[in-house]
Parts: C-alpha cells; structure tokens; sequence
C-alpha cells in the first residue's frame, strides 16, 4: 500500500495499519512538505519509504489519497498521469472524504481502477489519540464492488466498524458530524467569549466551561438527546427565547441568527422528542437497494 497525504488522517491510517493485521502492508508515504515527511519518518517504523513526489513511488497495489477534500480529483489526475508513464498496471484507490464521492476519482477509475470513498467517522486532532480512539470508529464505504469489500477489510481490521453509505446520501451523513464534532468548540468558543463578556470573572470561564460541557455530554449519552434536554426551550419558555436572541443579535448578527434557528430545533426536539422531521415517504430509500 501507498498513502499519498501525511496529514493527520494518513499519519493515524498509516500507522495503524503498519502495526495492526490484516491484508496490507504499508510500503511508502508520500508528502511534498518536509516537516509533514519528517513527523512521518518519525511515527513510522523503518522500511517504509517517505517521499517526496508522486514520481519517487514504487507501484502499489492499493493506494489511499489522504489529501485535502479539495485536492482529491486534482491528486487522482496526477496519479492517473504517473500510472500512464510508468506503465503501472490498475490498482486499488480509496479516498478518505466524508463528503466527496468515489467518482471524484475518476482519472483513474478511466484506467480502470477500482476506487472507493472510506470516511472514518473520528475526529483526528492529533496523531497518537487517534490511533488510541480508533478502535470502535464507524467507517462508512461508497464506492465499486471491489474497492469497497478490500476497504471493509483493511478498515475492519484496525478496529472499524464498516457500512455502506449512498454517494446521494454523503453530504448529509458528513454534516451530521460536522454538527457532532465540528460545531462544538465554535460552540465553546461563543460560550468562553459571552462569559467573559458579561463581566464573569476569567478565573471561572474555564470550570463553567468544564461543567457545562463535560454533563451536557454525558446526560445526551446516557439519556438520549431528548431526555437530556433543558433550559428555555425544554421548559417553554418563549419569553426568555425572545429576548436573549435579542441580545445575541445586538451582539453580533450572525451570533443572533445562529441562536434563534438553534432555539426553534431547540423546541422542537422539546415538543416532538426530535429536532428534524421525519424523512417523508417519497424520499425514503428502499434499504435492500443497493447503495455506493
């Protein structure tokens, strides 16, 4: 296997499967930064080749593009380009998007390679945890037959917990853990600056933060979200709803529109016991379709 992209999601893959059993082996790494090659050779157990470019790689018989969402078509082309001048004959890609689809792999799937989209469900801020917290990571696959099953492999081995997930069905899936993961410290960060905005003395932000954050935490994995609800809105409380938008609003325009939509999933998971609406019948997927 080659892994193009030593940023932290490559580093912890790579890792992992370098140590762990099942059908790969870790052959070379590319990253054209020398401080991201350097952490690499660091982490990564000699007899693994750290390079440069493209062109430095031996042929492999898996690849993953653990790149920039933004980079993954343009990194296929360049690989497709590789592949051709080297004569190498077609092989197995993934790419590690929760977003984008297989199909942005197409420069080499028109070689005839099989590709797919593998997309841990882990938030990677740091190389060493991540590979602690893997075990147990939903990992969901889209992709063709081929590349999907070695993926289900490869990432079931390490720990993964593997399902198919629709092309058509990514962008909410992946925004699903945008609002899991992502949103939360832009939560923390708006709470840690309204504290000390309204004359909560420093010294206390930090145990407030601890507080609120650890309990509401454990209460939503222990009760549900539902049942671990409150504040205005589990109480009804439209008045004190109103007028803290109002401030927020005063305070910042986006800060006071992020609060109001807030609080209206805020009351409707209070009223109804979820914060989105059923998914209606016309859309429903029939789940013996098959997806990817």
């Amino acid at each position: 296997m080659n892994v193009v992209g030593a940023g932290r999601v490559g580093l912890t893959l790579a890792r992992l499967w370098q140590q762990g059993a099942g059908p790969l082996r870790l052959q070379a790494l590319c990253n054209p930064g020398a401080q991201r090659r350097a952490q690499a050779q660091a982490l990564l157990a000699d007899g693994v080749a750290v390079v440069a470019t493209l062109a430095e790689l031996p042929p492999a018989d898996v690849w993953l593009l653990a790149v920039p969402d933004t980079r993954i078509a343009a990194v296929a082309v360049e690989l497709a380009a590789w592949a051709r001048h080297t004569g190498a004959e077609p092989a197995m890609v993934w790419h590690c998007s929760g977003f984008q689809p297989a199909t942005q792999l197409a420069a080499l799937q028109a070689l005839g390679w099989h590709a797919a989209s593998a997309h841990p469900a882990l938030s990677f801020a740091d190389v060493a945890r991540a590979c602690q917290q893997f075990p147990g990571t939903v990992c969901a696959l889209e992709g063709d037959a081929p590349a999907v099953a070695l993926a289900h492999r490869a990432f079931t081995a390490i720990g993964g917990q593997c399902f198919e997930l629709a092309a058509s069905d990514k962008p909410l899936y992946h925004g699903a853990a945008v609002f899991a993961s992502n949103f939360l410290p832009v939560l923390a960060s708006v709470a840690q600056g309204l504290w000390a905005g309204s004359g909560v003395p420093s010294a206390h932000v930090p145990a407030l933060m601890q507080r609120f954050v650890r309990l509401a935490a454990d209460n939503v994995l222990a009760l549900g979200p539902h049942a671990a609800l409150t504040g205005p809105a589990a109480r009804g409380d439209t008045a004190v709803l109103t007028a803290q938008a109002a401030a927020m609003q005063q305070r910042d325009a986006d800060l006071g529109a992020a609060y109001s939509a807030l609080s209206t999933l805020a009351q409707r998971l209070a009223q109804t016991g979820h914060a989105l609406p059923p998914i209606p019948p016309a859309v429903t997927r029939d789940p013996s379709a098959p997806v990817g």
